[in-house]
């Protein structure tokens, strides 16, 4: 049974990973839930419970960022509130339409949400792209949190 459970553990830690990087997955989460496990699993012995509580302040931290980035950018640019419901939509297209999606329909819906509220195409372009880069900079900062809480897991695991 203990096997089946450290299997789910670092099931749910690679799941994590993985969610960082698609936005349809809960990543850090994941990842906290995989490192919980494994730490009930062992009896908090190798992953003792302020290990645990610093993964949690890191996956909290990782959903800051990841909302934070993102209206950052488009606050700078002047976004409006449908350039942020369009990067909203988009980001949920690009999920369902692959990895190329992903990267550039939060772009494509951010722009025309902007195009649509004020019908500057020059200003729909500079908010998609601000937003679209606030995206990328948010999911860089989340996936190098998602790392150093693997990396902490891991340190606990070994030490």
């Amino acid at each position: 049974m203990a096997t089946l459970l450290w299997v789910a553990a670092i099931g749910l830690i690679v799941l994590g990973v993985v969610g960082t990087v698609l936005p349809a997955l809960p990543g850090p989460i994941l990842i906290f839930g995989g490192v919980a496990l494994a730490a009930w699993i062992d009896h908090f012995t190798r992953i003792p419970g302020w290990v645990v509580a610093v993964v949690g302040a890191l996956t909290a931290l990782a959903g800051i960022v990841d909302y934070a980035a993102a209206a950052m950018g488009a606050k700078r640019a002047g976004a409006s509130r449908l350039a942020i419901v369009g990067a909203g939509i988009g980001t949920l297209a690009g999920v369902l339409s692959g990895v190329w999606g992903l990267l550039f329909m939060p772009l494509v819906g951010a722009a025309v949400g902007q195009f649509i509220s004020q019908r500057d195409l020059l200003r729909a372009g500079k908010v998609g792209v601000a937003t679209w880069i606030g995206l990328l900079v948010g999911a860089a900062v989340k996936l190098a949190i998602a790392f150093t809480m693997v990396a902490i897991f891991l340190i606990a695991i070994v030490v």
